[in-house]
């Protein structure tokens, strides 16, 4: 098993909307059939000892499996219509030289490929990889690191030389050459401008990245900052080595709301997933420890569930981008699990059981679920990338 904080390691080396209640209960709905029947498939594959080969044919299609030549952190999907089943993976070496690869899968033979004219050197491991949020392809292929420094890269799309260039290499530190290594960024989906970026330095910058400038930086937490979600367009939340979740107006930068605080003081959150689909609704990860806490930003201090069937430290949250109600999250026991939380506030008997699991070969370090093609699912444990239709 890898610290999940090796790549920040690394880097200081050098660095000393709402949906009404029936729309909810309606895609609720949907996502339960689709998971039950998935399910269904997987029992009956398992149970038939006499299945043809178009029973196996279907198996294998609800799962495909791509082989990096190095240890996989920082992945995640492209939005992009036109660049269907597209992702970005890149390396996870304790050294200055790693790699990023963009790769595809090709649906009419089921292998997932990397174009070498796509794949580039980056310095330092990527603690975060994101493509720009534009679905519609209205504006260039964008694709942001963050390591020593936020990086924007642009990718070409020319059919017989394809490549990626640098855009922009970002610094906020206004005094220094060198900045404060970047744990994790989000990229804001309302106002495709604003990216948001958190550090170990215990600042969130806010970056136009038209104009290549810092819009906003705040001491945003009293130690490291770990995670940066976006909840609109003028609004974010962060976590920290502090223990707490805050939540940031730009309309008024000199004032926080903490939404949650370890019950066991100076216990690091290490991860921030905020519900887009209803925004009332975020979750976070605890520090080494199997649980996952979801709060309801309306009612701060405390949870509104606790998901509790991991049986190791979870290391990824990804909430449904189609529905309101399910979120899938992964960790060091190999697995995935989907939940649905639309009973979320009501006592459960023993807690709330996952609807849906898969277990990996490896410790789950990264998890995302599509944006543009919410049918899948894609994970990183070791040196494998395997995208799963859920």
């Amino acid at each position: 098993m890898i610290d999940r904080y090796v790549v920040t390691c690394c880097l200081a080396v050098d660095y000393r909307e709402h949906r009404t209640r029936a729309e909810t209960e309606t895609e609720c709905v949907k996502i339960k059939n689709k998971l039950r029947q998935a399910r269904e498939r997987e029992m009956g594959a398992s149970s038939d000892p006499t299945q043809d080969g178009s029973d196996e044919q279907q198996k294998r299609s609800e799962i495909y499996t791509y082989e990096a030549p190095w240890h996989i952190y920082a992945m995640n999907w492209s939005v992009r219509r036109d660049k269907k089943y597209r992702l970005a993976i890149a390396s996870l070496l304790e050294q200055y030289p790693n790699r990023v690869e963009i790769v595809q899968l090709d649906d009419s033979n089921g292998e997932i490929r990397s174009d070498p004219n796509l794949s580039f050197e980056h310095p330092y491991p990527p603690t975060k990889t994101i493509f720009i949020p534009d679905k519609d392809c209205q504006k260039p292929d964008l694709l942001a690191t963050s390591s020593d420094f936020l990086r924007v890269w642009r990718i070409s799309d020319d059919h017989d030389q394809p490549r990626v260039e640098l855009k922009s290499l970002l610094n906020g530190n206004k005094s220094s050459e060198f900045c404060g290594p970047l744990t994790s960024f989000d990229w804001n989906e309302a106002e495709p401008k604003r990216i948001g970026t958190s550090s170990i330095d215990t600042t969130c910058t806010i970056w136009d990245i038209d104009r290549e400038a810092v819009d906003t930086q705040l001491i945003a937490h009293d130690k490291e900052v770990y995670d940066i979600a976006w909840g609109g367009v003028g609004v974010f939340a962060s976590v920290s080595a502090d223990g707490s979740v805050r939540v940031f107006d730009l309309r008024d930068k000199e004032h926080s709301t903490i939404i949650y605080e370890s019950t066991e003081p100076d216990t690091p959150l290490v991860r921030l997933g905020w519900n887009k689909q209803d925004p009332r609704y975020m979750a976070t990860i605890i520090m080494d420890s199997a649980k996952v806490v979801v709060l309801d930003i309306r009612f701060p201090t405390l949870p509104v569930v606790e998901l509790q069937r991991h049986q190791a430290s979870v290391n990824a949250i990804a909430w449904a981008p189609h529905s309101s109600c399910h979120i899938c999250t992964a960790g060091d026991d190999s697995q995935a699990l989907i939940w649905d939380l639309s009973s979320m506030g009501q006592p459960v008997e023993g807690g709330l059981d996952p609807i849906l699991a898969y277990t990996a070969g490896a410790e789950i370090e990264q998890l995302q679920w599509s944006s543009s093609q919410p049918d899948w699912v894609a994970i990183a444990f070791s040196t494998k990338l395997q995208i799963l239709r859920v």
